[in-house]
């Protein structure tokens, strides 16, 4: 599930709250294990998605660089591109 989770950082147009806490998410289920929790630990669960989106959020609002942001169409196209190489369709 981890392998999903992608780099957010650097992107033309920037991030969303919503992938922030799509990738948050995501974290927390891995670690937790849990794909949606039971009543009795929803709170914590949710707790933990908010937590770290507001950790990630901050995170990347902080962050500097001075390379050029990454073009997201690009990137899709390098990923099917290598997914395709990996996994040959078989006819």
């Amino acid at each position: 599930m981890c392998r999903n989770i992608r780099t957010l950082y650097n992107y033309d147009p920037p991030v969303t709250e919503d992938e922030i806490q799509a990738a948050a998410l995501q974290y927390v289920r891995k670690i937790s294990g849990y794909t949606r929790p039971s009543q009795a630990n929803e709170a914590a669960f949710r707790a933990a998605v908010d937590s770290i989106t507001a950790a990630s959020s901050l995170l990347i609002s902080s962050l500097q660089t001075t390379a050029s942001p990454r073009n997201r169409e690009f990137e899709i196209v390098q990923a099917r591109a290598r997914a395709a190489q990996r996994f040959p369709r078989k006819l």
